[in-house]
């Protein structure tokens, strides 16, 4: 396996759950990692954890939904490193109503949802692409959802079917779409861009309602990352499992 060292990575939404996780395993990997998070005194605290086990990890403020957060966090990157070999696109949020049906979310929580889960996606990627494009093999990974699935929630009896949080499964579609869109992009290019699927994670996100362990959950995300120059680009993937479009 080719070396890690002097990789340089940054994980959006890292503070807590499988961000803070997906950190603390490129770091044991030996990249050096860019914790960033929207509140930078928590970004700060769970990078001194981190830093405490003997890992490189350095704090950094970014809130995808802020234009000008954004630039400072890219203009930060660009003065202390030059270049960004991963970009790990896993801040997210999701918050529909579970009690109303799909035609009853609000606009507003459609908006707010595809605010972070879409545009900050996309508006992060855009910025950091010059970055990206300076690394050797550059490498995006787009932190989705089995319930992105379009195939599957089509699908009488699959195991998401009758999991409709639209406002939510819908953002992770269309982050799938993106993630086809951008590989199209750069498919003459080294950089490779992938969208996965964690597992169904216990976070604070689902109330702890899940199957797997949180740091099971990065493993997905640490895979992508880390991959070779013979790894996919513009798959949908959980571990080494394809997913349905």
């Amino acid at each position: 396996m080719h070396s890690n060292t002097g990789k340089i990575a940054l994980v959006t939404g890292a503070t807590r759950g499988i961000g803070l996780h997906t950190v603390r395993q490129l770091a044991e990997a030996g990249v050096h990692v860019l914790l960033a998070g929207r509140d930078r005194d928590r970004a700060d605290a769970a990078t001194a954890a981190l830093r405490a086990e003997g890992l490189s990890v350095e704090a950094i403020a970014l809130d995808v939904t802020d234009a000008d957060s954004i630039d400072a966090a890219v203009r930060t990157v660009e003065a202390r490193h030059g270049r960004l070999d991963i970009l790990v696109n896993n801040a997210g949020i999701m918050i529909d109503d579970v009690a109303l049906p799909p035609s009853r979310q609000s606009l507003e929580t459609w908006r707010r949802t595809f605010d972070t889960n879409l545009f900050g996606l996309v508006a992060v990627t855009q910025a950091f692409l010059p970055l990206l494009r300076e690394a050797t093999a550059g490498r995006i990974v787009n932190v989705s959802s089995i319930l992105g699935s379009v195939t599957l929630h089509a699908q009488p009896g699959s195991p998401i079917y009758d999991f409709k949080v639209p406002a939510y499964n819908v953002s992770k579609s269309a982050v799938n779409a993106w993630t086809v869109q951008l590989a199209y992009e750069l498919r003459d290019t080294p950089i490779k861009v992938n969208t996965i699927h964690p597992g169904y994670v216990k976070t604070d996100m689902n109330a702890g309602q899940g199957e797997l362990e949180v740091p099971d959950g990065a493993r997905t995300s640490v895979r992508m990352a880390l991959i070779g120059p013979d790894g996919p680009s513009g798959s949908y993937v959980h571990l080494d499992q394809a997913l349905p479009w």
